[in-house]
C-alpha cells in the first residue's frame, strides 16, 4: 500500500498515499476535513473550515514577491464511493488500497480517489514546500463536490483574495479547459400500494454486472452500456412474454456515474421459469453482441430465490417500466461550435424500487441553460406520465470559456517550454466547480489544468505516474512567474 510514497515526484505522492488511508467519500467529510486541518498546523500554514464545509489554507509570499497576483488553487475533498460486486470495503472505514500496474496507479477494488485526491495532494505539497516561490497562495479545497457541489454554492462571497484561480480537478495532462457544462440533479418519485404476490408463484433474481460504468460527463459519448437502461429492455419483455411480475428493482449508486449494475426480482408462474431464464441467455447474447468492442466483461444471470410476500401492482409496473424505457439517456447533441465536445446529455444514474417506494434520479448536463431546461421537461414529461413526483435541485450553471485569459496563455507558454509541444485548449462536459466559484469572484482569471486520469468514478480509475512529475513542474514554475 505504500509503494506509491517512492514515485516521483515525491512531494505529490506521499500526500496522496496519506490521503487514501483518509475515509472520505462524498457526505461523510469529518475525518479529511480533520486531516487537512492538522496537516496545516504541522506544516506551519493558516486553515480553517468555512461555513459551507470547506476547508481553506493560506500561505504568505515569499518575501520579495508580496506584490504579485494572489493565486487560488481549488479542488474538492471528497471521492466517488464506488466498489466492484465482490469487494467489502467499507468507504466510511476503510483506507484505499492502492498499487502500481506498469505506468498507472490503481485501488484494489475500488475506486482510486485520485479524482480528485491529486489535486487535494498538491496542494498540500504547496503548502508544506519552503523552497518555492510564489506570490499569496490560497488554498479552496471543496466539500461535496460530487454528489451537487455543495461546497461551492454555500462558498461565501468575501472569503477568498486571490486573483487567479488554478482548479486542479482536470484529467488530461497537456489540456487545459476553460469551460465546462452545467447540471442539475433531477429525482422522481412515487408511493404505491403493494400488492399480495400470487402463493403459487415463483420468484428470480435477474443481475447484471460487469459493465465498465464510468463518468457521466467525461464517458457519457464512449457508447458505454447503462445498466438501468438494458435491464429495462429485459423486463419488459418478460412481463410480455412470461407473465413475470416486478418485486424490486436496485440499479445504480451515485448520481454522477454510468450506472454498471442492476438486480431486480422477478415472480412469475412456475412454468413460465425456464422460459425466463432461457429470454436471460438471449438477452445476454444480444448485449454482447451489441456492446461488442466497447463491454467486455457482461454478466447476466438468473437465480431462483424465495417469493417475495408483495410485488407492484400491475399498472403501477407498467407505467415505470414504460418511463424508464422511454426516459433519455446519454448525448443528446454536441457542441455545433465544437462538434467533437458534448453539448447536452443526461445519465439515467439510480434506480430504486421496492417496499412501496419507486425512486429515479437522473443528471443532466449543457452547456448552454436552454437545452439544460428543455431536458429537464423532457425527463419530467416522460416520467409524469408514469404518475412521478419530479423534482429538481442542485442547479449550476456552464462555465463561459475565455479564450483571452491571460492565465491560459501563461500556462500554455510554460508548457511549451518545458515541454517541447503545445499544449490543448479544451472545453468539458464534465462539471467543474469553476463556473460558481466565478459567480462569487467574477475577476477571477480561471484555468483547470492536471494531469492524465482514466476512468474516475469506477473501479478501473487509474492515474498515469509519468504525468504528475511535469504537471508539478508546470504548476512550480506557473507560481513563480504569475
Amino acid at each position: 500500500m505504500s509503494e506509491i510514497k517512492n514515485l516521483n515526484p515525491e512531494c505529490i505522492w506521499k500526500n496522496f498515499d496519506a490521503l487514501t488511508q483518509v475515509p472520505r467519500p462524498s457526505g461523510h467529510l469529518e475525518k479529511v476535513q480533520q486531516f487537512l486541518l492538522d496537516f496545516a498546523a504541522r506544516v506551519g500554514v493558516e486553515a480553517f473550515k468555512d461555513p459551507a464545509d470547506n476547508i481553506v489554507m493560506r500561505k504568505p509570499a515569499t518575501p520579495g514577491m508580496e506584490g504579485k497576483k494572489g493565486v487560488i488553487l481549488q479542488a474538492h475533498m471528497d471521492m466517488v464511493p464506488q466498489k466492484s460486486p465482490e469487494s467489502t470495503h467499507n468507504f466510511e472505514t476503510d483506507p484505499i488500497e492502492t498499487y502500481i500496474d506498469g505506468e498507472w496507479v490503481k485501488a484494489k477494488g475500488t475506486t482510486l480517489g485520485a479524482d480528485n485526491g491529486i489535486g487535494v495532494a498538491t496542494i498540500m505539497a504547496v503548502m508544506e514546500d519552503k523552497t518555492l516561490k510564489h506570490g499569496p497562495v490560497e488554498a479552496l479545497i471543496t466539500a461535496d463536490e460530487e454528489t451537487g457541489m455543495f461546497g461551492a454554492n454555500a462558498l461565501p462571497a468575501d472569503e477568498l483574495h486571490g486573483d487567479v484561480l488554478l482548479n486542479l480537478d482536470s484529467e488530461c495532462w497537456g489540456k487545459f479547459v476553460i469551460g465546462s457544462a452545467g447540471g442539475i440533479n433531477v429525482t422522481a418519485t412515487l408511493g404505491y400500494k403493494e400488492v399480495d404476490t400470487d402463493p403459487d408463484d415463483a420468484a428470480v433474481r435477474v443481475t447484471l454486472k460487469g459493465l465498465r460504468g464510468g463518468h457521466s460527463g467525461l464517458e457519457i459519448n464512449e457508447g458505454r452500456a447503462n445498466a438501468n437502461k438494458l435491464m429495462v429492455r429485459f423486463v419488459r419483455e418478460a412481463i410480455a412474454d412470461c407473465e413475470a411480475r416486478l418485486a424490486t428493482w436496485h440499479g445504480g449508486n451515485m448520481r454522477n456515474a454510468i450506472p454498471f449494475q442492476a438486480v431486480v426480482v422477478l415472480t412469475l408462474p412456475k412454468e413460465n421459469v425456464e422460459a425466463l431464464k432461457e429470454l436471460v441467455a438471449d438477452w445476454k447474447a444480444d448485449f454482447e453482441d451489441e456492446y461488442k468492442g466497447i463491454e467486455s466483461g457482461i454478466e447476466f444471470f438468473v437465480e431462483d430465490v424465495e417469493t417475495p410476500k408483495t410485488e407492484l401492482p400491475e399498472e403501477i409496473q407498467d407505467n415505470l417500466v414504460d418511463a424508464i424505457y422511454a426516459v433519455h439517456d446519454g448525448v443528446v447533441r454536441m457542441i455545433p461550435a465544437y462538434p467533437h465536445v458534448v453539448e447536452t446529455s443526461s445519465n439515467l444514474a439510480i434506480i430504486d424500487i421496492e417496499g412501496g417506494n419507486a425512486l429515479i434520479k437522473l443528471l443532466p448536463r449543457s452547456a448552454r441553460e436552454d437545452m439544460k431546461d428543455y431536458v429537464v421537461n423532457m425527463i419530467a414529461s416522460c416520467l409524469n406520465m408514469a404518475g412521478m413526483k419530479v423534482e429538481t435541485a442542485g442547479s449550476y450553471g456552464g462555465w463561459d470559456p475565455n479564450p483571452e485569459s491571460p492565465i491560459l496563455h501563461h500556462l500554455l507558454r510554460i508548457y511549451k517550454e518545458q515541454n517541447g509541444k503545445d499544449g490543448i485548449i479544451q472545453i468539458d462536459h464534465a462539471g467543474l466547480e469553476c463556473s460558481i466559484i466565478l459567480g462569487k469572484y467574477p475577476h477571477l482569471d480561471v484555468v483547470s489544468l492536471g494531469p492524465t486520469m482514466k476512468s474516475p468514478h469506477t473501479t478501473g480509475e487509474r492515474a498515469l505516474i509519468p504525468t504528475v512529475e511535469p504537471f508539478w513542474n508546470l504548476l512550480k514554475q506557473a507560481l513563480e512567474e504569475i
